[in-house]
C-alpha cells in the first residue's frame, strides 16, 4: 500500500516527489536533519519528522533513524530520491523487513549494480559491450600497478562501491598513480564505507550518454530514449540534454537496447539509467547502472510528456507500463544545474545565507526544480546542487535559447554560484554546435583568470553606498547634495581587489566614476529594493542587489555574483587584515586529514591537511617553504574562511605566513 509515502531524502528531489504524490492523492512525510529545519522541504509534504544531528550520518543516511520516523507517521512506502540511501540494498531490505513498500528496485538489483567491479563482470556476460580494465578482487597495490601498466594511459581510476564522482581520479603519468591510489581509497571509504576500486582506460573525447530505462513487475522493461551529460566538471555533470545531438536513429537503438538488457539481467524494477561512455567512431560502453531516479530527469520527462515520479508510484503499485511503441520523443531539452560553487577557483564548493532568490517566471517552456528560499543558510554538511534549470524547444536551438533565457532572469544572490559559468557553457560555439565531450570544461575554461571589476560593478557599487548613505544621513552635506555642485564622493572598495571609487554628481541623474582605470559617465534611471537600472554608453541594463549589511552587498553582474565591500566603513585594523595575505580555508568544511606535523621542515607545496567540505576533499597545500611552527586544528574540527589553521615560518627571511 502506497497511502502515506515518507520521503528520504532532502531539498529539491522532496519537494518535486512531493508534488506528484500529492496529485495522486497520496499523503506525504518530510524528513529533516537539524541543519535543515527551516528548509523549504520540510513544509513542502504534509508532514515532517526530526531526525536530529547535522552530518548526513547522522540524519539522512542513518537507516535507524528513517525506519524510526516511518513508525512515527505511520508511513506504508519510502521514496529514497536520489543520493543519500537511494542505492542501499541494506536500506531496501530493512524497508521490506518492516512492511514498508520500497519505491526502487528490488535489493538483490541494487546490490548488483552497486558493486561497480561486480556489475562490469554481469554486464561482459550479458555480452553488453564494456570498457577494458580491471575490476578483480586483488587490491593490493602491486596487483594494482601490474593492471594500470597493463591497460595504459590516460588511465581511470574509479571506486568500486559508488559514483558520483567521489573516489574517482584521471591520471596521465604512472607517477602520478601511488598517490592516486592512495587519495581515491581514502575518498571512497569516506562515502561509501568500502575502499575497493576498478580501473579503466579512460577515453579521451568521448560522450556520456545515459539511457533512461522502465521496468515493471510484470516482465517488461522499455527505455525512454537518451541523455547526453557529457559537459562535467569534476567527473559531476553540469549541463544535460536530450536527445543526444550526435545518436542516429539506428544508435539511439542499439543503446536502448543494450541498456534493457542490462536491466534484465539484474531482475530490474521500476526507474534505471545505463550510463555509457560514446566514443567518436560510435562505439559505446557500458560504465555504470544508477538504480534510482536521476537528477536529471525533467530533461526526459520534458521530450516525452510523461512525469517519471509518476511512473515510479504506478509501477510500485503493480501496473503495467505502456509498450516502446507507444513511447514518442518531442523537441528537445537541456537543463543547468546551478551550484553554489566558484567556477573561477577550480568549482570550490561556497556556503553561506542566500540573501536572494528569484526562479524565473519568464516563459512556460522553462521550469526551475528548487527548494530555495530567501534568508536559507547554505551549509558545506550537503552537496553544493541549489536548483535545476530546464527549458524545451521544437528545435535544439530553441531550447537553448530558452534555458540562456532562464538563466539570466533568474537571481541568486548571497553567495557565489556557478551561474555565471553555465551561460559561458551554452553561449559557447563547440556547444551550439553540439560538439562538446567530456573534456569541453578542461579544454575551454581551465584558466579563468581572475576578471577585473566591470564598470557596472563600479558604477552600482557606488551608486548603491551613496543612496544607503543618504538614507543613514550620516554626514549633513548628504542631505541637500544636490546643491554642492560638483561634490565628490568616495569610497574605497573590496571588489576582488581594492579599487577607490570617486563619483562625481554630473546632474540629477548623471555621474562620472572615477578610478585608477580611468573614468566614464553613468546614468542612475531607477532604483528600486530589487534592483538598480542603470545606462553606461548607451546601454541600459537592470543589476538585482542584495545589501548583506551596512558594509556589504552583492550584485548580479552577467550571472556572477558580484560581492562589494565598503572599506571605508569598516574599522582600521579589519581593512589591514583583509590586505594581509593571510591564507586561509576556501570554503566550510571538515579536517579530515592532517599531513604535517609541528616543527616539521617543508616545502612549497607540500600537502599540509584534508578537508572535506560537500562531500568532495580539497587538500591544502603551502604556499612556501619553512617550518611548521603552529597547527591549530585537529581532525574532526569545523573551520571556516577566515578561520587560521597552521602557521608556516619561513626558513630563510623568518616569515610566517597562515595556512
Amino acid at each position: 500500500m502506497l497511502d502515506k509515502i515518507l520521503i528520504a531524502n532532502r531539498a529539491e528531489i522532496v519537494v518535486r516527489v512531493a508534488r506528484t504524490a500529492r496529485q495522486l492523492g497520496y499523503a506525504t512525510v518530510a524528513v529533516y536533519s537539524d541543519s535543515d529545519r527551516h528548509a523549504p522541504h520540510v513544509t513542502a509534504c504534509d508532514e515532517a519528522v526530526a531526525l536530529g544531528g547535522r552530518l548526513p550520518a547522522e540524519s539522512y543516511l542513518n537507516i535507524e533513524k528513517i525506519l524510526r520516523a516511518c513508525r512515527q507517521s505511520h508511513a506504508t512506502a519510502v521514496h529514497p530520491g536520489y543520493g543519500f540511501l537511494s542505492e542501499s540494498a541494506a536500506f531496501a531490505e530493512r524497508c521490506a523487513a518492516a512492511g514498508l513498500h520500497f519505491i526502487g528496485p528490488p535489493a538483490a538489483a541494487i546490490r548488483a549494480m552497486g558493486d561497480k567491479a561486480g556489475a562490469k563482470r554481469q554486464m561482459l556476460a550479458a555480452d553488453v559491450p564494456c570498457i577494458p580494465g580491471y575490476q578483480d578482487e586483488d587490491q593490493s597495490d602491486q596487483r594494482l600497478t601490474a593492471e594500470a601498466q597493463r591497460i595504459g594511459l590516460p588511465l581511470m581510476i574509479k571506486a568500486a562501491a559508488g559514483g558520483g564522482g567521489r573516489g574517482m581520479r584521471r591520471i596521465q603519468d604512472f607517477a602520478e598513480l601511488a598517490a592516486a591510489l592512495r587519495s581515491a581509497r581514502s575518498e571512497a571509504r569516506a562515502a561509501f564505507g568500502d575502499e575497493r576500486l576498478i580501473l579503466e582506460r579512460a577515453l579521451i573525447a568521448a560522450r556520456h550518454v545515459e539511457i533512461q530505462v522502465f521496468a515493471d513487475v510484470h516482465g517488461n522493461i522499455i527505455h525512454l530514449f537518451e541523455r547526453d551529460c557529457s559537459i562535467q566538471r569534476r567527473h559531476q555533470k553540469v549541463i544535460e540534454e536530450a536527445p543526444s545531438p550526435v545518436l542516429t536513429p539506428q544508435l539511439r537503438a542499439a543503446m536502448g537496447a543494450a541498456a534493457c538488457a542490462a536491466a534484465r539481467s539484474v531482475g530490474y524494477v521500476g526507474a534505471g539509467t545505463v550510463e555509457f561512455l560514446l566514443d567518436s567512431a560510435g562505439k559505446f560502453y557500458f560504465m555504470e547502472m544508477n538504480t534510482r531516479l536521476q537528477v536529471e530527469h525533467p530533461v526526459t520527462e520534458m521530450i516525452t510528456g510523461l512525469d517519471l515520479v509518476e511512473w515510479q508510484l504506478r509501477v510500485a503499485r503493480g501496473e503495467p507500463l505502456p509498450s516502446q511503441q507507444q513511447i514518442e520523443m518531442r523537441g528537445h531539452a537541456v537543463e543547468a544545474r546551478l551550484y553554489a560553487e566558484d567556477a573561477e577557483r577550480g568549482f570550490l564548493p561556497q556556503s553561506g545565507r542566500l540573501l536572494r532568490w528569484r526562479p524565473s517566471h519568464k516563459s512556460h517552456l522553462a521550469r526551475t526544480d528548487h527548494a530555495l528560499a530567501d534568508g536559507l543558510e547554505i551549509t558545506s554538511d550537503y552537496d553544493p546542487l541549489l536548483a535545476k534549470v530546464i527549458a524545451h524547444g521544437a528545435t535544439r536551438g530553441e531550447a537553448r535559447q530558452h534555458l540562456i533565457a532562464a538563466l539570466r532572469d533568474t537571481q541568486v544572490l548571497g553567495l557565489t554560484s556557478n551561474k555565471a559559468f553555465l551561460l559561458g557553457c551554452l553561449e559557447h560555439p563547440e556547444f551550439t554546435a553540439g560538439r562538446a565531450d567530456t573534456d569541453f570544461i578542461a579544454a575551454h575554461f581551465s584558466d579563468q583568470a581572475d576578471i577585473p571589476p566591470a564598470a557596472e560593478a563600479l558604477a552600482a557599487a557606488a551608486l548603491l553606498l551613496l543612496a544607503q548613505a543618504r538614507a543613514r544621513l550620516l554626514q549633513p552635506w548628504l542631505a541637500n547634495w544636490h546643491s554642492a555642485g560638483l561634490a565628490r564622493s568616495l569610497f574605497d572598495l573590496n571588489i576582488g581587489k581594492k579599487v577607490l571609487v570617486g563619483l562625481v554628481p554630473l546632474d540629477a541623474t548623471h555621474y562620472r566614476v572615477e578610478s585608477a582605470a580611468g573614468s566614464f559617465e553613468v546614468e542612475q534611471l531607477a532604483l528600486d529594493a530589487a534592483a538598480i537600472h542603470l545606462a553606461i554608453g548607451g546601454m541600459r541594463q537592470r543589476i538585482a542587489y542584495a545589501m548583506e549589511n551596512e558594509q556589504r552587498l552583492h550584485l548580479d553582474i552577467a550571472g556572477r555574483n558580484v560581492v562589494v565591500e565598503d572599506l571605508s566603513r569598516l574599522p582600521p585594523q579589519v581593512i589591514a587584515a583583509a590586505g594581509s595575505g593571510v591564507v586561509t580555508p576556501p570554503m566550510n568544511g571538515r579536517i579530515v586529514a592532517l599531513h604535517v606535523h609541528e616543527g616539521q621542515t617543508i616545502e612549497r607545496g607540500t600537502a599540509l591537511l584534508t578537508l572535506e567540505s560537500m562531500k568532495m576533499e580539497h587538500v591544502l597545500q603551502a604556499a612556501c617553504a619553512g617550518i611548521v611552527t603552529e597547527l591549530v586544528v585537529r581532525v574532526g574540527d569545523q573551520v571556516a574562511p577566515g578561520q587560521r589553521l597552521a602557521l608556516i615560518q619561513d626558513a630563510k627571511t623568518s616569515d610566517t605566513s597562515a595556512a
